[in-house]
């Protein structure tokens, strides 16, 4: 019986460990997430670009670069290169 008890508490506390190391990493994890969010922001702000604008700005360099892209094509002799 108390081989029993002994073996129950082990495990419990094996539990109460693991957790305790789940919780661990899950915070330095939370605090590294917490940072690079900083740092995005930050990086926003440096750029003039609020993260409410993050979608819009993206489309509008996604056409400014198709357009770059065709003026560059345009550019290329194209009777040349056949």
């Amino acid at each position: 019986m108390t081989g029993e008890y002994e073996k129950r508490i082990n495990q419990i506390k094996e539990s109460l460990d693991k957790a305790k190391n789940m919780r661990i990493r899950a915070e330095a994890r939370l605090e590294e997430l917490n940072k690079q969010k900083e740092e995005i922001l930050r990086e926003l702000k440096e750029l003039n670009v609020s993260p409410d604008q993050l979608d819009d700005e993206i489309s509008k360099l996604k056409s400014e670069i198709e357009e770059l892209m065709e003026r560059a094509q345009n550019l290329i002799p194209q009777d040349l290169i056949k």
